[in-house]
């Protein structure tokens, strides 16, 4: 099954890389002999239907969970192997369209208003006073 990222991107199946292992969490006596939890894997640096730009922004952008340029998620918080078959998909997906997404707009340098300047000043002498009104009273 192909996944979907969006309308211009979809990953083959064949470009998919499954993974499935016994998962710990619920399950019961089930757990310990079916194999639940579900390993996906997606090479970014070798698929064919990234353009360059992509393939630069996503081993940028995903640079921290990247292993040898596989993208790699795991999912096993459902009981049914099926069922997280659809959440690790829906994992990938999420962070592939989040890592292609366009920067938002750059941040605006601003300057602290006069009256928020006094006010942060009041602030400080009142906490100031406050905290000279309980040292001991000195000794002259």
């Amino acid at each position: 099954m192909d996944l979907e990222i969006s309308p211009a991107l979809t990953i083959p199946a064949a470009e998919l890389d499954w993974r499935f292992s016994r998962s710990s969490g619920p399950g019961g006596q089930h757990v310990n002999t079916s194999d639940s939890r579900v390993e996906l894997s997606w090479s970014v640096a070798d698929s064919r239907v990234l353009s360059e730009e992509q393939r630069q922004r996503l081993l940028e952008r995903l640079e921290s969970k990247l292993i040898a340029g596989i993208l790699t998620v795991t999912a096993s918080e459902q009981r049914s192997q099926l069922r997280n078959r659809e959440t690790a998909l829906q994992k990938l997906s999420t962070a592939v369209s989040a890592a292609l997404a366009p920067d938002g707009p750059r941040r605006r340098a601003t300057k602290p208003t006069k009256g928020s300047q006094r006010r942060r000043l009041a602030a400080k002498s009142h906490r100031s006073a406050t905290k000279q009104q309980r040292q001991r009273p000195s000794a002259e």
